[in-house]
C-alpha cells in the first residue's frame, strides 16, 4: 500500500504538469493509474473502471479550477470561446454522467482505449492542428458547434472522465488559436464536465459501499494525486508561455501516444 501511495503521489505530478500544458485536467492519466491502483490493492472488483473515472472527475474539479484561475491572471482566457459553450457542455456532461453508470467496465475500457486512437489519428491527419497560421482576429464559434458540439463534448468527456480537453483543445486550434490559448481555455470548459460527473457518480444509488469512497469517487486516491498535482501545476503554469508551439503540439500528440500504450499493456 505505501508504494502504491507513492506511485500515486508521483502521478499526480505528471496530471499537474499536464493540466497546466494540455489542458487535460488529469484524465487521461487519472484513468489508468487509478484503475491500476485499485486493481493493485485488489479493491472495487468489477467496478474499478467506474471508480476510476469518477476519481479522475473529483481530481479534476480541482486541478482544473486552479489551472483555469491561474491561465485567468495570466490573461490567456478568451470569454468569447468559454461562454456559452460551457453551458452546453455542462448538459451535455449530465448526460453523459447517468448513462456511464450504466456502461459495463469493459464497454468502458474499449471506448476510452477507442477514444484515445480517433483522437490521435484526426490530429495528425487533419490540417491544423500540428501547425497553424495564428491570426489577430481567430475565427469565432459558429452556432452549431457552441450547441450540438458543446453537447457532444459534455456527452463523452463525462463517459470517459477525461475533461473534453481532448476535443476543445483541436477546436480551438483550427480557428486559429496558439496552442498556448487553446490548452489554457480547455481547463474552465473541463470545470463543468468535472462536476457533473463527480456528483452523478459520487450519488449514484448502484455504487459500491466502501470505506474511503464517496460513492464511486475513492477519496484515498484521489487525495494522493491532488497532494503531487497542486505544486506542480504551480510551478509549471511559470513556464508554459516559453515552449514552441509546435513543440507543444507534437508533445500533447506525444503523450496520448504514450497513455494508449500503458493502457494496452496493462489491460486497462
Amino acid at each position: 500500500m505505501p508504494t502504491s501511495f507513492s506511485t500515486l503521489l508521483l502521478f499526480g505530478c505528471l496530471t499537474g504538469i499536464t493540466t497546466v500544458l494540455f489542458g487535460f485536467g488529469g484524465g487521461f492519466i487519472t484513468v489508468p493509474v487509478v484503475y491500476g491502483f485499485l486493481t493493485v490493492t485488489a479493491r472495487s472488483g468489477a467496478d474499478a473502471m467506474h471508480v476510476a473515472v469518477a476519481t479522475s472527475a473529483a481530481v479534476m474539479v480541482v486541478n482544473a479550477t486552479v489551472a483555469a484561475l491561474a491561465h485567468r491572471r495570466q490573461g490567456r482566457l478568451r470569454r468569447d470561446y468559454v461562454w456559452p459553450l460551457a453551458v452546453f457542455i455542462t448538459i451535455g456532461a449530465t448526460a453523459g454522467s447517468f448513462a456511464a453508470t450504466l456502461i459495463g467496465g469493459t464497454a468502458l475500457r474499449l471506448l476510452f482505449g477507442a477514444y484515445l486512437v480517433v483522437t490521435i489519428a484526426d490530429s495528425l491527419v487533419r490540417k491544423g492542428f500540428l501547425s497553424v497560421a495564428h491570426q489577430t482576429c481567430p475565427k469565432p464559434l459558429g452556432r452549431g458547434t457552441t450547441t450540438f458540439g458543446g453537447i457532444g463534448i459534455g456527452l463523452v468527456a463525462a463517459v470517459l472522465g477525461v475533461g473534453g480537453s481532448v476535443m476543445t483543445v483541436p477546436l480551438l486550434r483550427r480557428k486559429g488559436l496558439p496552442m498556448a490559448e487553446a490548452t489554457a481555455m480547455a481547463n474552465p470548459l473541463s470545470v463543468p464536465v468535472a462536476v457533473a460527473a463527480t456528483l452523478v457518480y459520487a450519488l449514484a444509488p448502484t455504487a459500491p459501499v466502501g470505506t474511503g469512497q464517496f460513492g464511486y469517487v475513492d477519496l484515498t486516491a484521489g487525495a494522493a494525486l491532488l497532494i503531487g498535482s497542486l505544486p506542480a501545476i504551480a510551478v509549471t503554469r511559470r513556464v508554459t508561455s516559453r515552449v514552441p508551439d509546435r513543440v507543444h503540439s507534437a508533445a500533447y500528440i506525444v503523450l496520448l501516444m504514450i497513455v494508449l500504450i500503458v493502457m494496452v499493456a496493462v489491460g486497462v
